[in-house]
């Protein structure tokens, strides 16, 4: 059955940018398809949701992006809906030298920053390359733009993300497709992304950084990203501030 609505579509948005980014679209009016491996929360930010914009039309769906087949089941499960707007924010970090860090979880964290992002991303532009109006924002890092130490392998995965997304921005302009590609990359984040990278139940923000975003913060940048015709939105970690740009990458 086809839905003739318009949606926007967010990965990882059990929480922090994710979270925060379904909550600023759903206030623009947007109908929603939350993707995250934990059904209870999304069910949770669902209900929360059309407390306030009963309107709304939210789809939930409960899937692990880091397993490779559950990707491409994913979007076949979701070609029946028009996504005007798709947002590949699932992804996590590791803090952890080289020679030390776990395997396994390094193995998940490629398979979820790069493949999943990777084959989501291939598969919105085959259908929606010349759909006018459409975007895909993929979610870097400031590591997607620099050495951040201890975190080799997870700054490696987001400058793929950059590097692939500019690329891709650059392909459809070149070839003259309405679809925008654009890639967002925050700095420190107060979310539940220290205490994945770390392997702890608690991450203490205020003692590892001396200036860092919400992820409400976050959101609102993604969305200036959003209605602007840049293809970069990254923070200066400089002085902590947004900027918007052109592709960074020579090319």
């Amino acid at each position: 059955m086809m839905h003739y609505k318009n949606y926007v579509c967010i990965t990882g948005a059990s929480s922090g940018i994710g979270l925060e980014t379904a909550k600023a679209f759903a206030s623009l009016g947007s109908n929603l398809i939350l993707i995250a491996r934990r059904q209870e929360r999304l069910e949770k930010l669902k209900e929360e949701l059309l407390t306030s914009f009963p309107k709304l039309d939210i789809v939930v769906k409960s899937v692990d992006l880091s397993i490779s087949e559950n990707v491409f089941k994913l979007y076949q499960e979701l070609k029946s809906y028009q996504i005007l707007t798709w947002i590949n924010n699932a992804g996590f970090g590791n803090y952890d030298s080289v020679d030390h860090q776990n395997l396994d979880k390094i193995t998940k964290m490629l398979h979820l920053n790069i493949e999943a992002l990777t084959i989501l991303s291939s598969l919105y532009v085959k259908d929606y390359k010349n759909v006018e109006g459409t975007q895909l924002i993929n979610l870097s890092s400031r590591g997607g733009y620099m050495l951040v130490e201890n975190a080799v392998t997870y700054c490696a995965s987001k400058f793929y993300v950059s590097a692939f997304t500019e690329g891709l921005a650059l392909e459809l302009a070149a070839n003259h497709c309405p679809l925008k590609a654009k890639v967002l990359a925050p700095a420190a984040t107060k979310s539940e992304f220290g205490q994945v990278a770390a392997d702890t139940d608690s991450y203490d923000y205020d003692k590892h950084f001396t200036i860092y975003h919400t992820s409400k913060e976050m959101a609102d940048f993604l969305i200036e990203l959003y209605y602007s015709d840049k293809i970069v939105g990254l923070v200066d970690v400089n002085d902590f501030n947004f900027k918007l740009s052109e592709p960074l990458f020579k090319h």
